[in-house]
């Protein structure tokens, strides 16, 4: 006689548990509504603590007991010299913060104006140590595109070499971080310059010439066009040249879906920094991230609703110099910018 399986409570408690976490989880990506994930995941862990530790309390309670003073004391002082860690962890951050906002105030106020307008795109080229390539960047810049005037502007972040003044030519605007704030930094510099004059697109591309030009035309036409308001190029659905080895290949294959799961987007290339962006919506975008920038922008146009268009380009090998990306800590840097931006 078959024996009919016998379902605990236990077992109904996680599967409830599960049910309410991928419930959250869904509410999330679909709509980035904190407070249901969040209200998910405390219902959720209440189900699992009454599943498999009921005596949770029992033990909390029996480690107060008068006995185990000396015990829960110095618990508590752990738990206090953490706080207190975490809380001057915090204070640095937020000068750091702040700093570097004074910092590309000023810029933006001493960059020079322009006529700007609806009708004019900006090239934001965010550039550490190119002294070799950002000239050649510049100079192969046309002066229209699709009927819009090209304004570029060079953003020298901490450059310990003469990257700005060989960025200087034919009316590009230059502009310099006194200290290194990352690529993100020197995009937000340039993002602030770009609203500021009332770009209508705002392109970003990199000072190494991995970014061909040709490409231009085929990137902010959606925009142009009324189709799209966030446009990604894509080596991975187009050609890729730079040489990236197998290992930063398949890492970058790997938070490509992380950011797809989460947001419910549709890409193939999430690190690519050759993008155009309708210049009305970057004041919708929240944007902190210094060294992670490129999952930070993603996850926001989706937060936001843009519409989103990826198209296929090819990425060339650097034309002079190395990377500038770190090496140790990429991983661990993606991951935690992807999550910040997404629970943000």
């Amino acid at each position: 006689m078959m024996q009919v399986p016998i379902i605990t409570l236990d077992s109904i408690l996680l599967l409830l548990a599960i049910g309410v976490l991928l419930w959250g989880f869904e509410r999330y990506r679909s709509r980035f509504v904190k407070s249901d994930l969040f209200a998910a995941v405390i219902f959720a862990g209440g189900l699992l603590a009454m599943a498999f530790a009921p005596g949770l309390f029992g033990i909390l309670g029996g480690a107060l007991d008068i006995q185990q003073r000396p015990l829960v004391m110095s618990m508590a002082a752990n738990l206090g010299l953490l706080t207190f860690l975490l809380y001057v962890s915090s204070v640095v951050q937020n000068v750091r913060g702040d700093l570097s906002e004074l910092t590309r105030n000023l810029v933006v106020d001493d960059a020079p104006m322009t006529d700007g307008g609806r009708e004019s795109i900006y090239v934001v080229i965010p550039a550490y140590n190119e002294a070799e390539t950002i000239k050649s960047v510049v100079q192969s810049l046309p002066d229209r595109v699709r009927g819009h005037y090209v304004q570029p502007v060079v953003v020298s972040d901490g450059s310990a070499d003469n990257t700005a003044e060989r960025a200087r030519y034919n009316g590009t605007i230059v502009v310099e971080h006194p200290l290194n704030q990352g690529q993100g930094g020197a995009l937000k510099t340039g993002f602030e310059i770009a609203q500021r004059d009332g770009a209508a697109v705002v392109v970003t591309m990199d000072g190494d010439g991995q970014h061909p030009v040709e490409e231009l035309d085929r990137l902010v036409s959606p925009i142009v066009d009324g189709e799209a308001d966030y446009v990604m190029g894509s080596r991975h659905i187009g050609q890729d040249e730079s040489g990236n080895s197998i290992v930063r290949q398949s890492g970058i294959r790997f938070f490509t879906v992380l950011i797809n799961v989460l947001t419910k987007a549709d890409i193939t290339d999430c690190t690519n920094g050759y993008r155009a962006i309708r210049g009305s919506e970057l004041d919708e975008l929240t944007l902190t991230e210094e060294r992670f920038s490129a999952p930070e922008l993603i996850i926001e146009a989706r937060k936001n609703g843009l519409r989103i268009k990826e198209l296929p380009i090819m990425i060339k090998e650097r034309q002079a110099g190395e990377t500038k990306k770190p090496q140790i800590g990429y991983a661990v840097g993606l991951t935690r910018a992807i999550l910040i931006s997404w629970l943000r």
